[in-house]
């Protein structure tokens, strides 16, 4: 959230963030976000925590007419009343190649043990749309990045983190921006400054 915030702040997308809707009020997304001044909104809320009921969420975010919905860190499966309320507008970013490595478990460095077990030698960030499932919804971008025999799970970590937030600013500056394309399948294609490949 920081590095899209900055990414806005520099010019780099043409956005704002105006809701952050979290599960964990005080955290330090939500302490940045009430620093920054925008609306934060707790969802869903802790056994005996006061908070938004998932129609709550939909209402609030339809009123501040959000375009687009980036979870980053956001573990749980967001409840398909929101899904539905968004379509093709929710992204999440994911630590490894998809849709390799995906699915309900697979977040943060059980990821990154797992493509080291492997034995893979590339894995990278997906910026992807979702859905009602784990990690299945459409691929919008991926960055490859190296994986070596000597790795750690924690050095392949380092160097994805460095590629997700670059990643998902550019997947984001291209929402907000109209640069890009549907293809007739579904699938969506950003443009890129590539003379031979318009589209990525």
């Amino acid at each position: 959230m920081k590095k899209i915030y900055e990414a806005i702040q520099d010019g780099r997308i043409n956005g704002e963030i105006t809701v952050v809707v979290s599960d964990k009020s005080g955290c330090g997304g939500w302490t940045y976000a009430v620093e920054k001044r925008m609306t934060t909104v707790l969802f869903p809320p802790k056994k005996g925590e006061e908070g938004n009921s998932a129609a709550d969420v939909v209402k609030i975010l339809k009123a501040e007419q959000i375009d687009y919905v980036l979870l980053a860190g956001y573990l749980k499966l967001v409840p398909l009343e929101i899904v539905q309320a968004f379509p093709q507008a929710i992204l999440n970013i994911h630590p490894a190649l998809l849709p390799a490595f995906g699915g309900k478990g697979y977040h943060g460095m059980n990821v990154h043990r797992a493509v080291v077990a492997s034995g893979a030698r590339w894995t990278g960030p997906t910026v992807h749309f979702i859905d009602e499932e784990y990690d299945r919804g459409s691929i919008i971008a991926q960055t490859p990045v190296p994986v070596y025999p000597t790795d750690t799970p924690e050095e392949v970590a380092a160097r994805v983190l460095a590629q997700e937030w670059v990643l998902y600013s550019v997947v984001v500056s291209a929402l907000c921006s109209g640069s890009y394309q549907w293809r007739e399948d579904g699938v969506i294609m950003l443009k890129t400054q590539d003379p031979e490949h318009a589209f990525a």
